[in-house]
């Protein structure tokens, strides 16, 4: 095959590149603080072919995604990416920004994505954010896939395409009021753990954790979700502490609801006890013929049937979180205006169903409006039908009820709110959803008739997020506060120990100082999975899925991990942030040229992962000996401590004179000195044999990560003269 001419004027056809390799890193990794999947990209002709000197291809992908050059890119301002494509860049990074505009269009919040080249000339490193790996794969081959066709001037369906990573967003990411959720904690700092493929999502880790699934958490009471979902006995519960309820009853068929409605008086409300979003529920009945149909609609909606007295006004959703009300809204009736020509199926289209806000999807806030069931039993009630043209100016109720989508949070009576948070107070729930009917909310429900007529677990938080009409109200944040008080971040101790040399030595000796200090440590190392003292597996398991076991343990109250290079490369850290970041070195290691990162600098980047997660209150500790590694103490949001075995090396006098701690050994004692105070912490012929003979920076390394967690100092003494084995008969490795 002959090379490319570089100064040809049209590049050959087709052209195209390849993608060598792909691989999801589920952690904190060298290009992010979250989950990203990278890409290997094989270039071959197009290294010589950037954007700029493709006839006709910044306009073609123009054409066919218009807002992809509004991207900010590394300009940093609007359109950014547009100047990049007009003055010339290479396809890798015109990949990336396809995959986030598709990404980004199937309503997946990415914003983030780098491409880089690699020591082989024409092969690149391609990465973007997404919480999954199958939505990742699908949107790069469609990404791929795309930019192919506008490479070689071929169409390309991209909202078809769009629609399909929509379609695996909503299989597999979480839910609209988990996602809200696991957003706020986000900006909380709070950490998160998704533990299945649904909604039940760990938020904090370890001891400190606390689960949610959806609107649910570890504090709402099954009894109180039962008593919630017993329609009857919520009622009665509500009545006997004086909560002004509507009188109902159970009706086991048509005829017993016609019966249960002339016990109660009309007119009534016929719904299903288990029912949503009003779906099967029918009011304002009086008729015995309409309130036996009414009972066919709701039973095929719900298990039960429940009959009761009809309540004169508009239905309302409040939202109680431990004890306080944080938003309501007031749902809406429909209703079409006759024109005397146009049918009722074609003025609920064209006065109803054609609001943008309408959809069926989590992103509308209402819902389309069919004529089925209950629609149908409206409109026969008033002698119409979907094909009835209503004479002009005639109004035509649709529907009654569902659609909570006007926040109305601010016009609560407080005596309305007291009800609420008594209502959920009764049945038990941490956070529940209170429907009431009243003609004015604004008014206490007394004085106008009003009963609150549900109270529901697992309330949907949709409404509160994306009304139709007002304000959106953080219910995310309102839930926090309730499951992580005063600020706190369900956050363990964690001490992540990175290099290759003697790792597993140090991560063991520092779990020990955390188990003397009063802490249950789990501990992930290259010799096992421990909590306290017991090992509960060897490293059969990837390093990352082994440290996510800890997290997860709730007896775990703090833990130590131990990652090499290879696992920053390939995984990413198994947590988020740490308190105490160690980096012991910066040697290659068997693998890296494999990774096409043999040199010092590529070191750096990949070690500096553990320094960049250490948290503002936390401290990196680092062996001042290796160069490379003392060039990551600029990048630490927290504390720097410097270790290295002469105490005269120039980088801890430095640090010394910055009143910045320093440990290193002087005549076999372990010292630490902050160039005020100097502290003889340990000596090292008082230890135990399996101290004493572990190395120098092994002691040093362990006496500064004890440093930084605050440890006094005659524990860290007191801990590595009674240091012991995790297990009988453990040999510890280098």
């Amino acid at each position: 095959m002959n090379a490319p001419n570089k100064d040809a004027l049209t590049p050959p056809s087709p052209l195209g590149l390849e993608i060598v390799k792909i691989t999801y890193l589920k952690g904190p990794n060298m290009w992010t603080y979250t989950e990203a999947l990278e890409a290997w990209l094989d270039l071959g002709i197009l290294e010589d072919w950037p954007s700029n000197r493709i006839p006709g291809f910044v306009d073609r992908l123009l054409d066919v995604m218009p807002s992809i050059g509004a991207h900010f890119c590394s300009p940093g301002v609007p359109n950014g990416f547009l100047m990049r494509l007009r003055e010339g860049t290479w396809m890798g990074h015109v990949l990336e920004h396809i995959v986030i505009e598709l990404l980004e269009a199937a309503g997946l919040e990415a914003g983030f994505g780098q491409t880089r080249e690699t020591i082989r000339s024409g092969l690149y490193r391609m990465v973007f954010r997404v919480p999954n790996e199958k939505i990742g794969r699908v949107a790069l081959k469609a990404g791929h896939e795309l930019l192919h066709a506008v490479l070689n001037n071929q169409p390309y369906d991209v909202a078809a395409a769009v629609d399909d990573i929509g379609d695996y967003i909503d299989g597999r990411y979480l839910g609209p009021s988990t996602a809200h959720i696991v957003k706020s904690a986000t900006l909380r700092k709070i950490p998160h753990i998704r533990l299945n493929d649904g909604n039940l999502v760990q938020l904090g880790y370890g001891a400190r954790q606390i689960r949610i699934w959806t609107a649910e958490t570890d504090l709402t009471s099954a009894i109180a979700e039962g008593i919630a979902g017993e329609k009857d006995l919520t009622k009665a519960l509500l009545k006997s502490c004086g909560v002004p309820v509507p009188k109902g009853e159970l009706a086991e068929s048509a005829e017993d609801a016609w019966r249960a409605a002339q016990d109660l008086g009309m007119p009534v409300v016929v719904k299903p006890t288990d029912g949503n979003r009003g779906r099967g529920v029918m009011v304002n009945l009086s008729q015995r013929e309409e309130i036996e149909k009414a009972w066919h609609i709701a039973k095929v909606e719900g298990s039960d049937v429940i009959v009761e007295n009809y309540i004169e006004g508009d239905e309302h959703r409040v939202l109680v979180v431990g004890g306080k009300v944080v938003a309501a809204c007031r749902g809406e009736t429909a209703w079409v205006l006759g024109d005397g020509k146009s049918s009722i199926q074609q003025l609920v289209d064209t006065q109803i169903n054609n609001d943008p806000r309408r959809g069926n999807s989590d992103i509308h806030p209402l819902e389309t409006v069919q004529i089925r069931s209950v629609v149908l039993a409206n409109l026969e009630r008033q002698g119409l039908g979907p094909d009835s043209v209503p004479d002009l100016g005639r109004r035509v109720l649709v529907s009654a009820n569902g659609n909570h989508a006007i926040d109305c949070t601010d016009d609560l009576h407080p005596a309305v709110a007291h009800i609420c948070t008594l209502a959920a107070k009764v049945v038990g729930l941490d956070i529940a959803g209170i429907d009431l009917v009243c003609r004015d909310i604004r008014q206490p429900l007394a004085g106008q008739g009003g009963a609150i007529v549900e109270v529901n677990a697992g309330p949907s938080l949709l409404m509160h997020l994306n009304p139709a009409q007002g304000q959106p109200r953080p219910v995310g944040q309102s839930i926090l506060n309730h499951l992580f008080p005063d600020d706190t971040n369900g956050s363990i101790p964690i001490v992540g120990v990175s290099g290759s040399l003697h790792n597993n030595q140090i991560a063991m000796v520092v779990a020990w100082l955390l188990q003397l200090s009063g802490h249950q440590v789990g501990l992930a190392c290259r010799d096992g999975l421990f909590v306290g003292k017991r090992k509960l597996q060897n490293l059969d398991d990837t390093v990352w899925e082994s440290g996510r076991r800890l997290l997860i343990n709730r007896n775990v109250e703090a833990a130590v991990f131990e990652t090499d290079p290879i696992t920053l490369l390939t995984e990413g850290l198994p947590y988020d942030r740490c308190q105490v970041g160690i980096v012991t070195d910066s040697f290659p290691v068997p693998g890296l040229d494999d990774h096409l990162m043999p040199e010092a600098e590529h070191r750096f980047k990949i070690l500096r992962t553990q320094v960049d997660v250490v948290l503002p209150s936390g401290v990196a500790v680092l062996n001042a000996a290796d160069t490379t590694v003392l060039d990551m103490a600029k990048l630490c949001d927290g504390d720097v401590i410097l270790y290295a075995i002469d105490g005269q090396h120039p980088a801890l006098i430095a640090h010394r004179a910055e009143g910045k701690r320093t440990v290193f050994m002087r005549d076999d004692i372990v010292v630490q000195d902050d160039g005020r105070h100097r502290f003889e912490l340990v000596v090292k012929n008082d230890l135990p044999e399996v101290v004493r003979t572990m190395p120098d920076d092994v002691l040093l390394a362990s006496v500064g990560a004890g440093l930084a967690l605050a440890m006094e100092a005659d524990t860290i003494a007191t801990a590595l003269k009674t240091f012991e084995p995790l297990h009988s008969g453990h040999k510890l490795t280098a």
